[in-house]
C-alpha cells in the first residue's frame, strides 16, 4: 500500500522548515495539520470551587506560556491584581519574557530554567519556603506534584484550564492512509468525534508511551511507535514505517 495521505493531530508549523514538510516533499507525500485537542480556560466559578486563594501564594510556578494566559485572564476574571512582591518561576526563558505581556518585567522577581522540569525544580530550590501556586490543566504530567512533594515545596496545585476535543465534523477520517497522534487526549477525542471509526487499513502512530498505551487501550493497532531506539522522533518513524512498505 503507497501511503498518499498523512493527518498529523498538532498545529501547523509556522515555518516552512519544519521536519514534516521536509519528510512530505521527499516521498511526496501530503501532510495535513490538523488539532485533534485544544485548551479553553474554566470558568470563574470553577475556579471559586476549588477553594483556592490566589493572593495566598507568594511565588507562582509557570509550566508554559498557556498557563501564563489562562492564569492572568482568571486574575482579570477575579478582579485580582498580582502584588509587585510576587516571583514568577518559569520553565523557560521564553516563558520569563512572555510574562512581559501582562507584568513589567524589570521590576518583578522572576527566574527561568532551560525548558526542562527537573531544572525548574532545582534553580527553584531557593524559594522553597515561598507558597507556590501552580496553575496547570486538568490534564496535566504527574511528575509536576511528584517531583514538587518529592523536593518538599510548600505549594499548591490549581487548575485553571482544561483540555477538550475539537471539533472535526468538516473532516473525513478514511481520506487518511496514516493518523499521528501525541497524548492520550488526541486518541479520546478520535472517538469522540468518530465513534464509529473502524482502523482497517489505516495506519496509526503514537508519539510517547501513554499515547501508544491509549492507542491500545481503544482497541485500535499501533503501527508506528515512537520514540524508539533507531527513532527518536515521529518524522524518523515516519520515514522508516514508509520505507518498509515501498
Amino acid at each position: 500500500m503507497k501511503i498518499k495521505r498523512i493527518l498529523v493531530s498538532q498545529p501547523k508549523p509556522e515555518t516552512e522548515r519544519s521536519p514534516y514538510l521536509d519528510f512530505a516533499k521527499k516521498y511526496n507525500i501530503q501532510i495535513d495539520f490538523r488539532p485533534f485537542i485544544h485548551v479553553e480556560g474554566i470558568s470563574a466559578r470553577e475556579f471559586r470551587e476549588q477553594k483556592v486563594s490566589i493572593l495566598d501564594h507568594t511565588a507562582v510556578m509557570f509550566t508554559s506560556r498557556t498557563a501564563i494566559d489562562h492564569f492572568f485572564h482568571m486574575c482579570d476574571e477575579l478582579r485580582i491584581v498580582m502584588p509587585a512582591t510576587m516571583k514568577y518561576l518559569c520553565i523557560s526563558e521564553s516563558a520569563a519574557f512572555y510574562l512581559q505581556k501582562y507584568v513589567q518585567y524589570r521590576k518583578r522577581k522572576i527566574i527561568a530554567a532551560n525548558g526542562k522540569f527537573d531544572d525548574l525544580v532545582e534553580i527553584s530550590k531557593k524559594y522553597i519556603n515561598e507558597k507556590i501556586l501552580v496553575p496547570l490543566s486538568d490534564i496535566h504530567k504527574q511528575e509536576i506534584p511528584e517531583k514538587l512533594t518529592a523536593a518538599k515545596f510548600n505549594y499548591t496545585n490549581a487548575i485553571f484550564y482544561r483540555t477538550v476535543s475539537s471539533d472535526l465534523s468538516d473532516v473525513n477520517i478514511k481520506d487518511f492512509d496514516i493518523l499521528v497522534f501525541f497524548s492520550p487526549a488526541g486518541i479520546a477525542s478520535l472517538k469522540k468525534n468518530f465513534p464509529d471509526f473502524k482502523q482497517d487499513e489505516t495506519y496509526i502512530g503514537a508519539f510517547g508511551s501513554t499515547t501508544g498505551k491509549a492507542v491500545l487501550d481503544a482497541g485500535l493497532r499501533l503501527d508506528i511507535p515512537a520514540p524508539t531506539m533507531k527513532c527518536t522522533s515521529m518524522t524518523q518513524a515516519l520515514e522508516e514505517f514508509v520505507k518498509k512498505l515501498k
